[in-house]
């Protein structure tokens, strides 16, 4: 029968979480992954970008609600962008 115990993570990893509030930490469990963030961003702002194609063939009802969805896309990729130009920079 295999062991319940886990071994804890060596001292090298490096974590911004206090064991003490979230126990996983000592295990190396705790953490953001960026790619993910990056990753679901870009998903984020072309589901945006697709709500411009819905219903065009409906009555017009003005240009209020395209306009924040195109505000709110430009705002994800911006974000994005920031991140990739600042993170490539050297300290």
């Amino acid at each position: 029968m295999a062991g319940t115990e886990m071994e804890h993570a060596e001292s090298g990893v490096v974590t911004k979480v206090d064991p003490a509030e979230v126990p996983s930490a000592a295990f190396g469990w705790s953490g953001e992954s960026r790619r993910t963030f990056k990753v679901a961003g870009v998903v984020v702002a072309l589901i945006l970008l697709a709500m411009l194609y819905e219903n065009q063939q409906g009555a017009s009802t003005g240009w209020t609600g395209y306009t924040y969805l195109i505000l709110f896309a430009t705002a994800i990729v911006g974000i994005l962008v920031r991140d990739f130009v600042t993170r490539n920079k050297p300290k």
